[in-house]
This record gives C-alpha cells, sequence and structure tokens, in this order.
C-alpha cells in the first residue's frame, strides 16, 4: 500500500490511499498512531481509480512525500463494447398518410357501391371500376372501412361478394385484394374470417396459407400478390418482382424469427390445382 508523509513544524502526518474494486479507501492521521478509516463507493471501479489519482495529486501538492514503495493500482480492464444487434428493416407503408375530408370519403363510397352494382357485368368493366374504387380509398391515406358510415357497408358487401353465391355476381378476390391493400389490415383480417368461414370450394385459394404467417401485414402483402394477374392486365411482371423483392426480406425475417424459412412456407402452401397460383409460388421461392 502506498504511504504519503508530511513532516513540518509542528505536524507530523500520514495518508495511505487503496482501491478495493469500486471502493476508494484512504487512512489517514498523525504518524506513529493507527490514524483513521474512510471510504467512498463510486458506481465503477473507473470512476474510483479517477478519484484515487486526483486525491494523491492534491496531497502532493500539499507537501506529502511517498515513503512507501507500493505501486499505484493499474487501471481496469477496458470495458468492450458489444455490438447492438442490427435493425431490422422498415416495412413500407402500403398507402401515403392523408387526412381526408368528407368529399373523399363520400367519393370513395360511391365507387364502392358503383362496383358493387355491376359485379355481374362484362369483366373489363369490373376490372375498370374496381381499379377506380382503390384508387379513391388509397386518397383517404389507409382508414379502416369500418370506421365510416360511407364506406362500412359497401365495402363489407363486395368482400362478401368474393364467395357469395355466383349468381349474384362474384368479386374476383385479386381486385377484392387490390381494395384490402388500400386500407387498414384490420379489413383483411375481418375479410380473410368471412372467407375461411364459407361454404368448401368457395374459399379463395392461397388466403389461408398467407394467413398462417401470423402477421396480418404480411399476410395481405403476400395473398395479394399470389393473386395478382399481370397476363389480365392487373399489372406487370416487373412490377409483381419489385414489389416481391421489397417484401422478401421482411417475410424471410419473420419466418426465421419464427423458426422457418421461406422455402418451407412456399412448400406448406396447396395450389389445389390452380396453375397461375403454382406459378407465383414458384416465383416466391426463387
Amino acid at each position: 500500500m502506498r504511504r504519503f508523509e508530511f513532516v513540518d513544524g509542528n505536524s507530523s502526518k500520514f495518508w495511505m490511499p487503496e482501491l478495493q474494486g469500486a471502493t476508494f479507501i484512504v487512512t489517514y492521521g498523525r504518524i506513529g498512531t493507527a490514524g483513521q478509516r474512510k471510504e467512498k463507493a463510486f458506481p465503477d471501479e473507473e470512476a474510483a481509480l479517477r478519484e484515487y489519482t486526483k486525491k494523491v495529486a492534491e496531497k502532493v501538492r500539499e507537501g506529502y512525500a511517498e515513503v512507501s514503495t507500493g505501486e499505484a493500482p493499474a487501471a481496469p480492464p477496458p470495458k468492450v463494447a458489444v455490438a447492438a444487434p442490427p435493425a431490422k428493416p422498415v416495412l413500407p407503408r402500403r398507402v401515403a398518410p392523408a387526412t381526408p375530408g368528407p368529399e373523399l370519403v363520400a367519393a370513395a363510397g360511391a365507387a364502392l357501391a358503383s362496383l358493387q352494382s355491376r359485379l355481374k357485368g362484362p369483366s373489363w368493366k369490373v376490372t375498370r371500376l374496381a381499379r377506380k374504387a382503390r384508387r379513391a380509398l388509397r386518397a383517404l391515406g389507409g382508414v379502416d372501412p369500418a370506421a365510416h358510415p360511407a364506406l362500412a357497408a359497401p365495402f363489407a358487401a363486395l368482400m362478401a361478394h368474393v364467395v357469395g353465391p355466383k349468381a349474384e355476381g362474384r368479386l374476383p378476390v385479386r381486385h377484392a385484394l387490390g381494395l384490402l391493400s388500400a386500407v387498414d389490415v384490420a379489413a383483411f383480417q375481418r375479410a380473410a374470417q368471412m372467407w375461411q368461414a364459407a361454404p368448401a370450394g368457395s374459399v379463395p385459394t392461397g388466403v389461408a396459407a398467407a394467413r398462417s404467417l401470423g402477421d396480418p401485414e404480411l399476410a395481405l402483402r403476400v395473398t395479394a400478390l399470389l393473386a395478382e394477374r399481370p397476363d389480365l392486365r392487373d399489372g406487370s411482371e416487373d412490377a409483381w418482382t419489385k414489389r416481391w423483392g421489397v417484401l422478401k426480406p421482411h417475410v424471410e425475417a419473420h419466418l426465421g424469427d419464427a423458426g422457418s424459412s421461406l422455402a418451407a412456407f412456399v412448400g406448406g402452401v396447396d395450389a389445389g390445382g390452380d396453375a397461375h397460383l403454382s406459378k407465383r409460388l414458384a416465383r416466391l421461392g426463387g
């Protein structure tokens, strides 16, 4: 232990510093006595060492001379920085946020009602009206249709027409998913539950499989990709590939966290003889 002494005229004092972990200890008093002992705890060893060094320097300035051969305490080993886990990629928004006024909500409601009233018309007209309704919904910034009286009834009716009697006109699932992609994901959850409760044979192929992802937002996006038909002018293969390229890392990360993989997910989907779905699944796993 280091010992410092100060002898000058009638003064005859000693001072002995010591470190024990994060505790700084001093023993001091008149030479020839046992002296007094004081302890002071610090948050860590580095803080205690800084106090030790500061106090030694003060005593030397005051005239104390070191008379022992003790060594100064060694600095604690540097702390090893632990790298933070890489941040997960942020899933881009499907719809740009907006604050819709009553006019936009009314326009979207009218577009939905118009689509509903013409489901038994030619497919090209249904497609055109579905695109118009989707644009009107996107302008609302991703609202939940159930929260707006002007949207709730026509939207729910259109989702029911996906699995309803053919005689009343059916809304192709790809158009329904286009509408669902323009609103809050809660609407997809309600629609998927309703579709799966429908009689066998009318449930859209691939919906149950995508829902098995466990994440509603990912399920909606994957289901929409599986149902999209560029061959029927619903988009383009290039646009489909770009959207899947953005979504794929998020799906893989989600499946990895669940102890699964994209290959296992794709392999577990029963295409049910649907050639288009088989093609899309091959693209997902490719």
